[in-house]
């Protein structure tokens, strides 16, 4: 199989704090696939670390009031072309994020409730055909 993966599942330093969401279950259970790397916000052009986002009536915006949407829409789209071009036949995204999120997402406030929701990425992959799964489900057909 061939499958998406949140960079930050796989250890990859590109959270907003500069940190990771490595989760070695998924990692095990990717391995003899075939794996492609993706994280939208970095693809958008946003630094790490960075201001924390969430979306707020539809605009990603962050913790500072300042809309980031755009870059999160160019990430998300850069993010989106590479699944087309690769067509994997899943995305395993990270849970919760404004990008990746896939059944919830942070409501606005910045208070850390939870809303459901799916992030700009998620949305759009799955709008365009794409199986889109949550990190924290397991994948037993992997």
């Amino acid at each position: 199989m061939k499958i998406m993966v949140s960079a930050c599942l796989l250890g990859e330093n590109c959270k907003y704090n500069g940190g990771n969401n490595r989760n070695e279950e998924l990692i095990r259970q990717l391995s003899g696939h075939t794996v492609i790397p993706v994280c939208p916000e970095v693809l958008g052009g946003l630094p790490v670390p960075r201001v924390p986002a969430e979306i707020v009536d539809g605009v990603v915006t962050n913790r500072e009031g300042v809309s980031v949407d755009e870059a999160f829409r160019k990430g998300a789209a850069a993010a989106l072309e590479t699944a087309l071009r690769e067509q994997p036949d899943i995305i395993i995204l990270q849970s919760r994020s404004p990008s990746c999120g896939v059944k919830q997402i942070y409501d606005g406030t910045f208070s850390g409730s939870l809303i459901p929701g799916m992030g700009v990425f998620a949305e759009m992959a799955k709008k365009a055909g794409f199986r889109v799964g949550d990190a924290e489900d397991l994948y037993k057909e992997l």
